[in-house]
């Protein structure tokens, strides 16, 4: 999905400024949804006004310099609600943890278990989060939905790593041998089978 996109999403809760905007997927309700960079709002609201999709007012801020509000336009609406009729691309797994575990065998065990231990620290934080910010008695059907989706898939991640955290110190011993003999079996064979 891109920016324009998810800034159309985030002028349909309400009014808001490009920093505003930010904060709904940084920390808000979208954050553990989807991302989008600082650096491609701007252009995003930029290319929206262009289209009349929304439309923008400077407020005067005490103390502060004025901030500029966008809102959006029943063309932007229909714009949004056009997007979101769209079939998604699938879901993409990113993940710098998952990424760097895949060559945990070649790692101290204890920086792989202490990578493993910020990872829950993080998922708990960010379930937290989810619960902290909203009743979700209150959310219409479809929100609670994906409110609860969120949750879940926190909830089963973090089950996941503790119950299976304690597998890479039993397995320590056996791994390291078998990635000795996989390095040695490159070595004499140059990875020839």
């Amino acid at each position: 999905m891109d920016a324009k996109t998810l800034c159309l999403g985030a002028l349909m809760h309400s009014e808001a400024s490009g920093y505003e905007i930010r904060k709904l997927f940084e920390g808000g309700p979208f954050s553990a949804i989807y991302d989008v960079s600082f650096g491609s709002i701007y252009p995003a609201l930029t290319v929206l006004l262009d289209r009349e999709w929304a439309t923008c007012c400077v407020a005067e801020q005490d103390g502060r310099p004025d901030k500029k509000v966008y809102s959006i336009t029943p063309a932007g609406r229909a714009a949004f609600l056009d997007a979101l009729a769209t079939t998604p691309a699938p879901d993409k797994m990113r993940s710098e943890m998952l990424f760097i575990l895949s060559f945990g065998d070649h790692l101290p065990r204890s920086v792989v278990l202490e990578l493993v231990d910020r990872y829950i620290a993080n998922y708990e934080d960010r379930l937290s989060a989810i619960d902290d910010r909203c009743n979700d008695s209150v959310l219409p059907p479809v929100r609670r939905f994906v409110h609860n989706f969120g949750i879940t898939m926190y909830e089963t991640a973090l089950e996941y790593l503790r119950t299976h955290r304690a597998e890479l110190l039993a397995n320590e011993l056996s791994t390291r041998e078998h990635v000795h003999q996989l390095e040695e079996q490159v070595l004499t064979t140059g990875g020839r089978q």
